[in-house]
């Protein structure tokens, strides 16, 4: 049973009669009763005809998607002040520091305090960075473990830093193209 239905009927109101208090067709208010939600004006009118709020009027699934709306629609706030060329800068800022791992985090979170750029893409751009540094020394490590020689290790080591700059240069194009990341992750760490 539809919240119209139950409440026109708590106030003892035939549906002609609801029709005629609200302005709203019988054919309108049939629609409502079997399920279909009112919106807009009519929901207005028949509000203010029930003498109750908006919202008590629609139902729960409804209620539950227009708060769902609301907080969705709340959330990236922070995208509308978020400054892309300074994203940019700070995703660039770790290339000189690549081979000194904690200064390829450290500088970009300091960048971000400083530029005041605390969004969600600049906690991923870090997030990124931190990730990177837990797994460049595990897999320089293995390496080393498998002793296959000087050669391999030079070429992890080699592989380990051209990976970390193609993560920066390609989140630095997809900024500029996109207004987002290539590689993200889907948690952030800070």
């Amino acid at each position: 049973m539809s919240k119209l239905k139950s409440i026109r009927e708590l106030q003892n109101l035939t549906q002609e009669e609801l029709s005629e208090k609200s302005r709203v067709s019988v054919r309108t208010i049939q629609r409502i009763e079997s399920g279909k939600d009112p919106k807009g004006y009519t929901l207005r009118l028949l509000a203010k005809a029930l003498q109750l709020e908006e919202n008590e009027l629609l139902n729960q699934e409804t209620q539950e998607q227009n708060t769902k709306i609301i907080e969705e629609n709340e959330e990236p706030k922070e995208d509308f002040f978020i400054n892309y060329s300074s994203l940019k800068l700070i995703n660039l800022s770790s290339i000189p520091f690549i081979v000194i791992p904690p200064l390829n985090i450290l500088v970009p979170l300091i960048l971000m305090l400083v530029m005041k750029q605390k969004n969600h893409l600049t906690k991923q751009i870090i997030s990124v960075q931190i990730l990177w540094t837990i797994i460049a020394p595990i897999v320089f490590m293995l390496g080393i473990f498998l002793k296959l020689g000087r050669q391999f290790t030079l070429l992890i080591i080699i592989l380990i830093v051209l990976s970390n700059v193609l993560i920066i240069l390609r989140n630095a194009t997809e900024i500029d193209r996109n207004k987002k990341l290539h590689y993200k992750l889907n948690f952030s760490m800070i």
